[in-house]
């Protein structure tokens, strides 16, 4: 009885496990046969368009003339004529200097040369007069030539006098301090009642000017060819962009191309222009730029998310007109985070997948949505498809997702 209830147990045993694994292999069945039929995707068009090449950096802004205003003279400062960060014109008055030691210079210099041309006049009349007598024999003409002397002499007294005058009026003049350019002044360095030296380092204030303003920038020496042989041709365009939004902040051009390739870094430097009309740039920032080197005409694109790497390359899926996939190897020139511009593999208005990349596969059958439709909607029938191609070329598309097996992401940095 024993060996029969055992046998019994056994039996039951193997009958439920029969059973569960027949239960599951059914379950299984089904949900593979609710896998089946089209895989819904997004697709665009590929269309022709130029292409901007551009070169990215970051720069630093710096004013384009930096003015650090001295005093030229040594004196009491009695007046502060300009507001801290206030814009200024060339030649507005900044401060003053008391002129009072200054100006008694100026009249002791005006007085002696007042007193050197008296005796100037009265040395020529008596060289008249000596000529006249030298000439009848009344006088030596030794004494006519020591007199012609004593006026040249006197003469050259003037104008030194005058020398004198002048520079006396300089220095006056620097007791009136202006700005020697237009900018913008920054903290004042020094207050008013205060003796000030010309041999002061610091200064009253610094002037920036900040329209325009300049950028400087580096980029790799390799990129060095390309830029020459650009800016040679004409003047090359360069944004400065916001960190956060990459929106353009200010557009300019560029100006300089540094004529050394740093050892250190291996790049070179540039400097670009910006009309920095809405001081959106401030000297001392750290900003993204652009240089715009080269423009592609009229080339094939497709969004960058519709290219996929795999063993074999690049490629895509092009999707035909009975709403099957072929995968298309492809050649890609340039990309960024948005397009890739292809070279070879498709033509202008073939359809293009952009997501759904996990189960399609070549041959797949596919619902296909545009971008802003609902994924998995219902096929058109093939006459509205044909009917509705040219504005779907005109659509754009973006995004990508997860590639078949052994394939990778459509993305990537910019190849620039």
């Amino acid at each position: 009885m024993l060996y029969l209830g055992l046998a019994i147990a056994a039996a039951l045993v193997i009958f439920y496990a029969f059973s569960g694994s027949s239960q599951q292999d059914r379950r299984t069945a089904r949900r593979g046969a609710g896998a089946e039929g089209p895989v819904p995707v997004l697709a665009v068009a590929a269309k022709r368009a130029d292409v901007p090449i551009y070169l990215d950096a970051v720069g630093t802004i710096r004013a384009l003339n930096t003015v650090t205003v001295r005093p030229q003279v040594d004196g009491k400062l009695i007046n502060i004529a300009f507001n801290e960060g206030q814009d200024v014109n060339k030649g507005d008055i900044l401060a003053r200097i008391d002129p009072t030691t200054f100006k008694a210079q100026l009249d002791q210099a005006t007085a002696k040369k007042a007193q050197d041309e008296a005796q100037l006049g009265n040395a020529k009349i008596d060289l008249e007069r000596y000529e006249r007598l030298a000439a009848t024999a009344s006088i030596n003409r030794q004494q006519a030539d020591t007199q012609r002397a004593l006026v040249a002499q006197l003469e050259a007294l003037v104008k030194s006098d005058q020398a004198a005058i002048d520079n006396a009026k300089a220095i006056l003049d620097y007791t009136t301090i202006v700005a020697p350019l237009s900018g913008r002044t920054g903290i004042r360095q020094v207050d008013e009642g205060n003796v000030v030296r010309a041999s002061d380092t610091s200064g009253i204030v610094v002037i920036t000017q900040l329209k325009p303003i300049s950028v400087l920038f580096n980029l790799p020496q390799q990129d060095l060819d390309r830029i020459n042989k650009a800016f040679a041709k004409e003047p090359l365009r360069v944004e400065a962009l916001r960190s956060d939004t990459d929106a353009v902040i200010d557009r300019g051009t560029l100006q300089v191309v540094d004529n050394q390739v740093d050892q250190s870094t291996g790049t070179v430097r540039l400097k670009a222009e910006f009309p920095n009309g809405e001081l959106q740039l401030w000297p001392g920032q750290f900003v993204n730029v652009r240089l715009l080197i080269e423009t592609l005409k009229d080339v094939v694109v497709v969004p960058t998310g519709a290219v996929q790497r795999g063993p074999n390359g690049t490629f895509v899926y092009v999707v035909r007109d009975d709403n099957t996939a072929a995968m298309r190897q492809v050649t890609v020139g340039q990309q960024d985070e948005t397009q890739a511009v292809v070279t070879r593999g498709v033509e202008p208005a073939e359809r293009v997948v952009t997501t759904g990349f996990a189960r399609i596969s070549d041959g797949s059958q596919v619902t296909v949505s545009t971008p802003g439709e609902p994924a998995g909607a219902a096929p058109r029938p093939a006459r509205e498809r044909g009917g509705n191609r040219e504005r779907r070329q005109q659509q754009g598309g973006a995004g990508g997702g997860g590639g078949p097996p052994g394939a990778g992401g459509g993305g990537g940095g910019p190849s620039r």
